[in-house]
């Protein structure tokens, strides 16, 4: 019996020894996950309670082009965070920031005469000898723009306070690319909010690897970096489309005047349109590009305008108004190649009587004009085409040879293009490849229409013949694509209103090499004198670049 109680009582004493081991155990793993493991997390807390938060990151997701090279988010520069009162009071610190910053002496008294008690000076990489130094806290801040202000236009740019997409991308694509949160640096401020030096903690949100926070372009960086470098260079104002054949994919769009995403205010007082992205955002007269229109309807309904001869004499009259032919002298007899590479006025206006506002009309519609393109920018707009009363009568002139009411974008231009080098098979056009995950991966990739046939191909290749020969003995022979394979295309100079001025815009759009082509270029110049003097040449020297790098 007495050997039976001594058991129960052992077992006891065992099992309380194993219960107290088990809550010791139990404890002490409480307090390593509180200590350690959630120490930062707990810290973290405290500081977003009782700390000073500067941002140092984006709040928005990255925008890449399509071989993953980052459009926005790529610009890391380092910061030096410090007090206005340590530097007014530290000559040491003041020279420091003189020598290690880009900034000089005005510039700096310009930044301490801020509201902000903390200024936020961006720093030569080289600047972390000072590190230790207590007055200054350094990180890594991550501008949404680049200094460069490439696909300004395409990119957009946001109300900063709201961040929320204003324009282009940013716009399309806000739900997605604004629920990023930016990393920061938290400073630790005493009761009186004061910052206590030393307190410094960076961090940056935990980003769900799977969850959508980017989008991908068909953009080309490299193609993007030409067109807009040249276009600076020719320091030409209006806007670049250039587009690959087989896929329809848009490698470049440029606008000019360019602007600064990061200081909106002061583009919207001007008066040159400089926030618009004038690719697919104005429409304008197409002047002699809508000869190309004029051409497939005439030879769809007959191929056998091409064995004809017409006579130029130098206008043409419609009632009882005078039409001038771009070379008032006349032409004297041309067939219709020659009418088309030379842009014969006046032999176009014949075209169009004899075939009738209707059946051009009907021809612009199948190729796109009068309607968006519908790429993905919500800016895009429609052109313009007359209809009813407006085909009447004798505007069938200025129909002819695109002038009067006639509106069209550059891009509406390229699809019209795109669909003469595709032999008459219309490719859906875009600029979005998809939606990203924060590594670049492709979480939702945008399927493309099917393609249609909207021509022959027979017309659409004597077309091709008709393109090339503006370049080898037309209006745009002042251009040499030999080297790069030749290439077709057509000039165009449109009158128009620009700032309430008569002004002539100049177009040039085509395509290289001649043979099996591959791109397609159009260039829009307001201002532009001619096709043939602004526009042509932009596009041989976009041409011949693109050539180097992808040859």
């Amino acid at each position: 019996m007495k050997r039976f109680k001594e058991n129960i009582i052992h077992t006891r004493i065992i099992n309380l020894i194993l219960i107290f081991f088990v809550a010791f155990s139990i404890l002490i793993g409480r307090l390593y996950w509180f200590q350690i493991k959630q120490h930062e997390e707990l810290k973290l807390l405290a500081l977003k309670q009782r700390g000073k938060e500067i941002k140092l990151d984006s709040d928005r997701g990255t925008i890449y082009d399509r071989n993953l090279i980052p459009l926005t988010n790529k610009d890391k520069v380092l910061v030096g965070f410090l007090y206005k009162s340590a530097i007014e009071n530290n000559k040491y610190l003041k020279d420091f920031i003189l020598k290690n910053s880009e900034l000089n002496r005005e510039e700096l008294e310009e930044y301490l005469r801020g509201e902000e008690n903390i200024v936020a000076i961006p720093l030569k990489p080289n600047s972390l000898s000072m590190e230790n130094n207590k007055d200054i806290y350094f990180a890594n801040k991550v501008y949404r723009y680049n200094k460069e202000n490439i696909l300004s236009h395409v990119i957009g740019y946001i109300n900063k306070s709201e961040n929320r997409g204003e324009t282009g991308i940013e716009k399309t694509y806000d739900e997605i690319l604004g629920a990023v949160d930016s990393g920061s640096l938290f400073l630790e401020t005493d009761d009186r909010k004061n910052i206590i030096l030393g307190g410094e903690y960076t961090v940056g949100k935990e980003i769900d690897p799977n969850s959508p926070n980017g989008v991908k372009l068909t953009i080309d960086y490299n193609i993007q970096k030409i067109v807009e470098n040249i276009l600076d260079e020719e320091k030409a104002n209006g806007a670049v489309i250039v587009t690959h054949v087989d896929t329809g994919d848009i490698l470049a769009m440029a606008s000019r005047p360019n602007f600064n995403p990061e200081d909106i205010d002061e583009y919207f007082k001007r008066e040159d349109m400089a926030l618009y992205n004038k690719a697919i955002q104005a429409a304008y007269p197409p002047g002699s590009l809508f000869k190309v229109v004029v051409l497939l309807a005439t030879l769809e309904e007959n191929m056998d305008f091409q064995n004809r001869l017409f006579y130029c004499k130098g206008y043409e009259e419609i009632n009882d108004v005078t039409m001038k032919c771009n070379n008032i002298h006349g032409h004297g007899y041309l067939d219709l190649n020659e009418a088309f590479s030379k842009s014969c006025n006046s032999v176009f206006i014949q075209l169009g009587r004899e075939l009738g506002s209707e059946k051009i009309i009907d021809m612009a519609k199948r190729l796109g004009f009068g309607e968006k393109v519908n790429i993905g920018l919500v800016e895009e707009v429609a052109g313009n085409l007359p209809s009813g009363t407006e085909i009447q009568g004798p505007v069938i002139g200025n129909i002819s040879i695109g002038q009067g009411s006639i509106e069209a974008t550059p891009l509406q231009i390229t699809n019209m293009m795109m669909i003469v080098a595709n032999n008459g098979i219309k490719k859906d056009i875009s600029i979005i490849e998809g939606i990203t995950n924060s590594n670049g991966d492709m979480i939702k990739k945008y399927y493309k229409d099917e393609d249609k046939r909207i021509l022959s191909e027979d017309i659409c290749k004597i077309c091709q013949e008709y393109l090339i020969s503006v370049i080898k003995k037309g209006t745009a022979q002042n251009i040499d694509l030999r080297e790069i394979g030749g290439g077709g295309g057509k000039t165009g100079s449109a009158q128009a209103t620009l700032n309430r001025k008569m002004t002539i815009h100049g177009w040039f759009s085509g395509f290289f090499p001649e043979k099996d082509p591959k791109y397609i270029i159009t260039v829009f110049t307001e201002e532009g004198i001619s096709g043939s003097k602004t526009a042509a040449p932009i596009f041989e020297k976009i041409a011949k670049e693109i050539y180097k790098i992808n040859r």
